[in-house]
């Protein structure tokens, strides 16, 4: 547990607070957990918007010539591919091919990149960075002077519109846009992008620390208009859950690979090298032991990270690595890892997950959970 003296606070603390948010130690930082509750604030994403604080992500500007080669030697996915208002999911591997992170890389120009990553890995990583840089890129960690806001939803463009003015609507799917100075609520260097982490239509703008709270307040001022509620890390948790969205420490960790993660998409084994792709063809090769696999519950029962999942003869096969009751299908939904074979990996299969004195049944399912498990 993180002592509360050295816990940091995001430019919007004072407004949590002010709002009744519960407040919890989170990635190093005290970040609200909640406001009206996970489910009130999970169903309004789902059916209108939520607005998120994420400002406790962290940032880092790549810049000049090299800027790059460097990108290309970090991420698993293909750098090259991107041009200027585009942005990607990629990880970071180690030479063993475990997860150093998973991060978005937004490429600004030609020779200006930034990487979004982990709260919980700031530190981490931008020494990882900086450790494996033999081209000599420059690199600044930005993360203390910029903060970061997701609204998520299906009103979600129509209220940024009403509230800033902006039109949203034509951003595809991990594209961004920087506004021109003093468009987007009389602020200079926002950016505003469309990746999400929950599974629905929405933006995320990153702003100056120092100007977040002009944006929360114009984004609030039209919350009753269309039925937005601030949303914590709670409801965050079981959106990207019903989504399917792997979470750093749980679904992915030095100690898993992203081929067996089911990150293969975004590992371009065929593109530049990078760290850990030589492992990782080793890998692809052999084929990976175990598989992260998604499940709903087929009866009362909700499964918990660290519960063991055990074959129909009852043989422990694998681990729990996130779940939770989904607050549309009103069942339990999970994710773990499971020994590679198609008796467990394949849909439709029936597992079972131990809690200890009892177990209870699942089904193999793909997610998204709410999209493709019916109700």
């Amino acid at each position: 547990m993180s002592d509360p003296a050295d816990l940091q606070r995001t430019p919007l603390y004072d407004r949590h607070v002010a709002l009744g948010a519960k407040i919890v130690p989170f990635a190093g930082f005290d970040m609200p957990v909640q406001y009206s509750g996970i489910l009130d604030e999970h169903h309004a994403v789902r059916e209108r918007a939520g607005l998120f604080d994420v400002s406790h992500m962290g940032e880092v500007r790549v810049q000049g010539p090299k800027a790059f080669s460097f990108v290309q030697h970090l991420a698993s996915n293909d750098v090259s591919k991107l041009v200027d208002g585009k942005a990607l999911y990629t990880v970071m591997c180690k030479p063993d091919g475990g997860i150093v992170d998973d991060l978005l890389v937004y490429r600004i120009a030609e020779e200006d990149y930034m990487l979004v990553i982990n709260a919980s890995n700031i530190e981490g990583d931008v020494a990882w960075m900086r450790a494996n840089n033999p081209m000599g890129a420059s690199l600044t960690d930005v993360s203390e002077s910029i903060a970061l806001l997701a609204l998520q939803g299906p009103a979600s463009f129509d209220l940024l519109n009403a509230a800033t003015g902006y039109d949203a609507s034509t951003l595809a799917f991990y594209t961004f846009a920087i506004p021109e100075h003093g468009s987007f609520l009389g602020l200079n260097d926002v950016i505003i992008s469309r990746t999400g982490y929950t599974g629905e239509v929405g933006v995320e703008i990153y702003v100056h620390s120092n100007d977040a709270g002009a944006v929360w307040d114009a984004l609030m001022a039209q919350a009753e208009t269309f039925g937005m509620k601030p949303t914590g890390l709670g409801a965050r948790d079981t959106l990207r859950l019903e989504s399917g969205y792997c979470l750093y420490g749980n679904d992915i960790s030095l100690e898993t690979n992203p081929l067996e993660a089911g990150l293969g998409w975004i590992t371009k084994l065929g593109a530049d090298d990078f760290v850990g792709r030589e492992r990782l063809l080793e890998v692809k090769a052999e084929g990976p032991t175990r598989k992260l696999v998604g499940f709903v519950v087929n009866e009362r029962g909700i499964p918990r990270q660290g519960y063991d999942i055990l074959n129909t003869g009852g043989e422990v096969i694998g681990t729990v690595t996130s779940g939770s009751q989904s607050p549309l299908l009103g069942k339990g939904i999970g994710m773990g890892y499971v020994q590679n074979h198609g008796d467990y990996t394949s849909l439709g299969s029936i597992l079972t997950i131990s809690q200890g004195r009892r177990t209870f049944e699942v089904t193999v399912t793909k997610p998204p959970f709410h999209k493709n498990a019916g109700a």
